[in-house]
This record gives structure tokens, C-alpha cells and sequence, in this order.
């Protein structure tokens, strides 16, 4: 594998209660993240990043979903997401080289028998930075109920040469979703603009 791996951070959240009312079932949501070194570092501008994403992307995804399904079984997953945050000496274009790639993500689409891409953040940051996993229903994105966001943090990480690279996993959507879906939006809107058209 052309990453180095630092150390592996697992955050794990179960919410019973949201708004004073207790849910049906709780949800649950996992993370996990992988800190790498960062394997353009030092190296000025880099042209061509393939090298590293052949030789490391697919490797590294499997790991970090082996390690996912080791928290929270694929049968039991609903939605699902991917982060990467790069440390100050290294370039957005570095953090999405790993995340945005088949040989990373379909390992994770594979596994739970998905059928949406995976939501995403890439940003800067520094140790500590706030790791952002937004996720949707794996089967479908038009589900608002399944649009929830993972945070968690790594007190020294990234450092400035390294790159975090998370996924995150959830076993429902929000406790009480109430606002309807893009599905229930695209009816009402055409059921609008007919009327209007039909005074």
C-alpha cells in the first residue's frame, strides 16, 4: 500500500431521544478514519496523482469498510457517506484523490449493496478539525429522512503532511423526519403549476 497509516479513530453515536421525544428505534451511527501521510507531500506540485490512487485507493478503501462492518453489520446500514481532510501542507486536490475514486468507494457500495453515490466533504484542517460525514439512504437520495451528518474529531490529526480519511455509517435516518421527500416536492409542484395553468 503507497498510504501509511498513522492510526485508525473509530466514533460511534446512539441517539434515543431528539426534540423530547423518544424515537421509534434509536439510530445508531459509526465512523471510522484512517490517518495517512500524505504521499504528495513535499513534492511541489504534483501533475499526475495516478500513481497513488492505482497503487493505494482500493487497498485503503477495503480496509476502512472491513473495519466499518466490523462496528455495525452491512445488513444493517441505511445510509452512508465519506469524508477526507488534508493537512495544511497539502492541497484539497490531495484529499480527493483518495475519496473520489472507484477503486476506493466501490469497495463500500459493493458491501452493502448500494445503489446511491456516496455524500461527501473534502476540506483543510488542522489537528482536531471537525471530520464531517454527511450520508444519504444508500438505495436512494431522494430520502430526506436518511440526510444526517456524522462529526467527529482526531485530537492530532491531520498533521500537516498527513490526510484523514473517513467513512461513516448509519443504521436509520433522523428520529422524527417530517419534512417529506424530493418524490412528495415534485408532485406537489407539478399539481401547482397545472392549477396555475388552469385557473
Amino acid at each position: 500500500m503507497s498510504f501509511e497509516i498513522r492510526k485508525i479513530a473509530t466514533f460511534r453515536e446512539t441517539t434515543y431521544i431528539e426534540g423530547g421525544k423518544t424515537g421509534d428505534k434509536p439510530v445508531t451511527m459509526v465512523g471510522v478514519a484512517a490517518v495517512v501521510t500524505n504521499p504528495w507531500n513535499g513534492r511541489g506540485f504534483v501533475e499526475d496523482l495516478s500513481p497513488e490512487i492505482r497503487s493505494g485507493c482500493s487497498e485503503l478503501g477495503e480496509l476502512i469498510v472491513r473495519l466499518v462492518l466490523d462496528e455495525i453489520g452491512s445488513e444493517q446500514i441505511e445510509a452512508y457517506g465519506k469524508a477526507a481532510v488534508v493537512g495544511a501542507e497539502g492541497e484539497i486536490e490531495h484529499a480527493s484523490a483518495i475519496i473520489h475514486t472507484l477503486r476506493f468507494g466501490n469497495h463500500y457500495r459493493e458491501a452493502v449493496g448500494a445503489k446511491s453515490y456516496l455524500s461527501f466533504t473534502n476540506k483543510r484542517g488542522a489537528p482536531g478539525s471537525s471530520i464531517q460525514i454527511p450520508m444519504m439512504h444508500k438505495d436512494d437520495e431522494g430520502f430526506r429522512s436518511h440526510y444526517i451528518t456524522l462529526e467527529m474529531r482526531i485530537e492530532d490529526a491531520p498533521r500537516a503532511n498527513e490526510i484523514v480519511v473517513a467513512l461513516g455509517a448509519s443504521d436509520g435516518g433522523r428520529l422524527h423526519p417530517r419534512i417529506g421527500n424530493r418524490y412528495q416536492d415534485l408532485k406537489e409542484l407539478a399539481e401547482e403549476a397545472e392549477q396555475a395553468g388552469n385557473p
